[in-house]
């Protein structure tokens, strides 16, 4: 499953219903620790969004690049070759992306499926 988040903090969370009301899709929850989500799941949906979004984002345009092109590698027959390329997707967007958390390595990808690194 491919899911794209739109995060914001809950005490200033209209825009996300503003943008599922654009968008026409996904659904609002909010969390425990104050913050309030977005959530578009499925790869023809993430596609979607991605398309149209890509021409107006600021930020965080190359991630959207990866992630545009591993939805399409999702949805292509299941392969080795594919699946490298996904994990190959990955890494690129966590490269690009800041995180507080370990990050998963070229090899334990390649472990959860099931390919030898």
């Amino acid at each position: 499953m491919l899911t794209i988040c739109f995060y914001q903090d809950s005490r200033h969370e209209k825009p996300l219903f503003w943008i599922r009301d654009r968008l026409g899709i996904g659904y609002i929850s909010r969390r425990n620790d104050g913050m309030t989500e977005l959530r578009i799941n499925g790869y023809k949906q993430v596609q979607g969004i991605l398309i149209k979004l890509l021409p107006f984002l600021k930020f965080k345009k190359k991630q959207a690049g990866y992630i545009l092109a591993a939805a399409k590698l999702l949805q292509a027959e299941r392969s080795e070759k594919v699946a490298r390329k996904i994990v190959n997707a990955i890494l690129l967007v966590q490269a690009e992306n800041y995180v507080t958390r370990k990050k998963r390595t070229r090899g334990e990808l390649l472990k959860a499926l099931d390919l030898t690194p």
